[in-house]
């Protein structure tokens, strides 16, 4: 059964009043990646000891460098009990690998990362989907870079399409389950990476499914730029997607109010184009000020309790500052 077939079979019961428990994402990935206090030499390896630049932080680099650390922290989320994983793909794109020096290496990230995530399930012995996630990059097609120029874009609509393109192209070959547009705060950005890959399917003759999850900047659901939660879905209802969520922003709590105008927006929306799902996964709370997470899987549970009871996500997962402790909370909640 393809993701796509797994959610809408989970309305169909949802319709008949069966209570079916939602998709389980994993959690946060960079997080777990500092737990291990990696240094350069790390990130660089032996076969680029001689890349100019620093790479200490370009966690997609971990997929050719240290793959080891990459399969070990997906199979603690397959062994909290996860449906989904995500491949480390967030920033494995042109633009972001530029800023390391390591934009040839985009499709080698790429493939690796989907090779080592569906590996942790065939060494797990689980069945289970591997979505990619794209990130928004360090750029926007919306908002000036320079306050006292209001008219400059660092980067143009072409070159972030581009970028998307070349990095789902190989995402679709490598057969991912779904591509998720994650922490987008630009709905331009998004747009760039929706004709991306209409683009990349139409190549493929593929239909690899389409995933949206937007941060929000406020507690009235704003974006980055401004545009509001019920604008942004509106702005991207022509494309064809299986799921629209949040994810990151603030912790859990903060966001049932965002959520519940989430689910509103998207219910008005499907009874003209049809269903679509809706994805959670927040950060563990916001980082104290030592940049470190307080919110306990415990306390991670009990927030997201309300949503699971009201039927207003069907995948939920982390962000920032969740671990597999905190997904099986989840789990455990879910039943």
């Amino acid at each position: 059964m393809t993701l796509k077939e797994a959610l809408l079979e989970r309305e169909k019961q949802n319709d008949r009043g069966i209570k079916s428990k939602p998709l389980i994402l994993d959690g946060g990935f960079g997080t777990m990646v500092q737990n291990y206090r990696l240094k350069e030499e790390d990130f660089r390896g032996y076969r680029f000891r001689s890349l100019p630049g620093m790479l200490l932080g370009n966690n997609e680099m971990l997929n050719l460098t240290r793959p080891d650390i990459v399969s070990a922290i997906h199979t603690s989320y397959i062994e909290s009990g996860v449906d989904i994983i995500t491949a480390n793909t967030f920033s494995a794109n042109y633009i972001s690998q530029k800023d390391y020096n390591c934009e040839e290496l985009v499709r080698e990230q790429n493939k690796e990362a989907v090779r080592i995530a569906r590996e942790a399930f065939e060494k797990c012995g689980k069945n289970g989907y591997v979505i990619a996630t794209l990130g928004p990059t360090n750029k926007s097609l919306s908002i000036s870079p320079d306050i006292n120029d209001p008219a400059l874009r660092s980067i143009t609509f072409d070159e972030l399409a581009n970028a998307y393109y070349e990095q789902m192209c190989v995402l679709i070959e490598e057969g991912v389950d779904a591509v998720m547009l994650e922490t987008i705060f630009d709905t331009l950005n998004a747009k760039a990476g929706i004709y991306a890959l209409q683009k990349a399917n139409e190549y493929f003759a593929k239909d690899t499914p389409l995933m949206l999850s937007v941060t929000v900047n406020d507690a009235n659901g704003r974006l980055l730029t401004g545009q509001t939660l019920e604008a942004f879905i509106i702005s991207v209802s022509h494309a064809e997607m299986i799921s629209i969520g949040l994810n990151c922003s603030f912790g859990a709590d903060e966001l049932i109010p965002v959520l519940r105008r989430l689910h509103h927006a998207v219910k008005i929306e499907q009874e003209l184009k049809g269903r679509v799902c809706i994805s959670f996964h927040p950060n563990a709370g916001l980082p104290n000020s030592m940049g470190q997470y307080d919110v306990t899987p415990e306390k991670y549970a009990q927030s997201v309790s309300p949503m699971i009871e009201e039927g207003l996500v069907d995948i939920i997962g982390g962000c920032c500052g969740t671990t597999p402790e905190h997904i099986k909370a989840i789990v455990d909640l879910c039943g």
